[in-house]
């Protein structure tokens, strides 16, 4: 993919951030596990936090079509401190956002949605 549209879908995930100090961060990863672009800590391996994304939007998809859920669309993950949403963002890529407990997840989901598709829009570019 050409500099010019990762460059275009990293500011994408820096607005992304910016609606709101509770996002901590945000990636676009491929279906393979290699991160395309990302707004992350830098205390994150990048490389491993694609793979294991990649691996559980796959473990999720197997399960929902095994249990005749259609085409997943997303995976939510709630924890103590925060949550983290993937959602499809193309046939071969997700958007991951990560956020603190107190973001609203109704708005994570909007939000994300409206993201994920401008990242699908990027990526399909060419």
């Amino acid at each position: 993919m050409e500099q010019q549209r990762l460059s275009a879908i990293r500011s994408v995930l820096r607005g992304l951030n910016g609606l709101s100090v509770e996002i901590e961060a945000s990636a676009a990863i491929s279906g393979d596990g290699f991160v395309i672009a990302s707004v992350l800590a830098p205390t994150v391996n990048s490389e491993r936090f694609g793979a294991m994304c990649a691996s559980l939007l796959a473990l999720a998809d197997r399960s929902a079509k095994e249990i005749n859920l259609g085409h997943l669309k997303q995976v939510v993950l709630v924890g103590e401190t925060g949550s983290m949403l993937l959602v499809q963002a193309g046939p071969d890529a997700v958007l991951v956002v990560s956020a603190r407990a107190a973001l609203n997840l109704g708005r994570l989901f909007i939000d994300a949605a409206k993201v994920a598709e401008k990242v699908r829009n990027l990526i399909e570019q060419g």
